[in-house]
């Protein structure tokens, strides 16, 4: 492998892709890393808290001599072997630790005594973070952004993968942004969703700095928060309102929430446990509205679901799910979306179906 520097381009890499190891302990990978990031840690998580603890009473002198205590024979040539896959795989990768000091330089010389020259990144994960900070605060600043709005079960996210410029806040967030969201994966942290979207944002602004589409989204996408520089543009941002039937509607949250959910949890969990999981799913989904809908409402809806998903699992057939998912939608989404862009009418600039707004996004390129 041919020698390549270090680095501090972290546009460079965020652009292209490159594929990092992150030595960090799996505590701190978890807690946030980047999207081209794979963990193979130099110290694990205990191994880490003694050295630490060791650091601070006798200094670090002491701790390096620990480390080497703790990371010998056998467990080190388990980790040195990683590496090596890893660097073996991703040629053009790079290396990074919390500060590119200490983890970093001895991965990189225990590589190198192993016959392979790997570069590392200058300042770690703790410049890389400051970067996509810094890149997505100015990104948000100076960006034009239109926002595709709608009632529930319209396809907006289908739509936003149509239009120039998208950026899919749902999909960074891996969640669908409502009571029956989430998905069989879990979400990322709240740093592993700010730095996809910073990187997301960065890749847009590079590719054609024009308008970038986004979905309607309220403070939080599940768990994940979306910053609120972000949310404040948002508010202020153009609306396309997408329309379609209620039929048509309906089929889509029928796809979305019951077919295409039903098959992720199978494939997941096997065809028996993932069916039960997946009726467990709809079912909370449900109760966590029994507030909203009020007792009465929300035990009629539960039954209906109930008796769908008996239907569904006994012969396979989905028409049972149409009652509670057009009740649902005209009972509780549609009012309380139609309020919400009652208190937006000045910023509609576009609405209609799929294909008309498409045609206006392409005609303002």
């Amino acid at each position: 492998m041919m020698s390549r520097p270090d680095t501090d381009d972290y546009l460079s890499l965020f652009l292209n892709n490159r594929p990092l190891m992150d030595v960090r302990a799996p505590v701190e990978f978890q807690k946030g890393s980047f999207p081209n990031a794979t963990n193979a840690p130099l110290m694990n998580d205990d191994e880490r808290h003694r050295v630490g603890i060791c650091y601070k009473e006798k200094g670090q002198d002491k701790a390096i001599e620990l480390g080497h205590q703790l990371v010998f024979g056998d467990i080190k040539a388990e980790r040195i072997a990683a590496w090596k896959r890893f660097t073996i795989q991703n040629p053009d990768g790079y290396l990074f630790c919390f500060r590119g000091g200490l983890r970093s330089r001895l991965t990189q010389q225990w590589l190198r005594e192993s016959g392979i020259d790997y570069p590392l990144v200058q300042g770690g994960y703790k410049a890389l973070r400051r970067f996509l900070i810094d890149q997505l605060e100015a990104l948000t600043a100076s960006q034009r952004f239109v926002i595709v709005s709608g009632r529930t079960g319209t396809g907006k996210t289908r739509l936003l993968s149509d239009l120039p410029h998208p950026i899919d806040l749902e999909g960074i967030a891996n969640h669908r942004g409502s009571s029956f969201g989430r998905q069989v994966t879990p979400q990322p942290s709240q740093i592993d969703f700010e730095n996809r979207l910073a990187v997301a944002m960065l890749r847009s602004h590079q590719g054609d700095p024009g308008v970038i589409y986004l979905e309607d989204e309220s403070r939080l996408v599940g768990r994940c928060c979306l910053p609120e520089s972000l949310r404040q543009r948002m508010s202020e941002a153009p609306l396309l309102v997408l329309e379609r039937s209620l039929e048509e509607r309906t089929q889509i949250i029928k796809e979305d929430y019951v077919i295409d959910m039903a098959t992720d949890y199978r494939m997941r969990d096997g065809a028996e446990a993932g069916w039960e999981n997946f009726c467990d799913y709809l079912l909370s989904a449900l109760d966590r509205l029994r507030k909203r809908l009020g007792g009465d409402r929300h035990s009629a809806l539960r039954a209906t679901m109930a008796s769908a998903l008996d239907r569904q699992h006994s012969d396979g057939t989905l028409e049972g799910h149409d009652p509670w998912i057009r009740a649902l939608l005209q009972d509780y989404y549609d009012p309380m979306y139609d309020y919400q862009l009652s208190q937006k009418q000045g910023r509609v600039v576009a609405r209609g179906n799929a294909d008309q707004l498409i045609h206006w996004a392409q005609a303002q390129q």
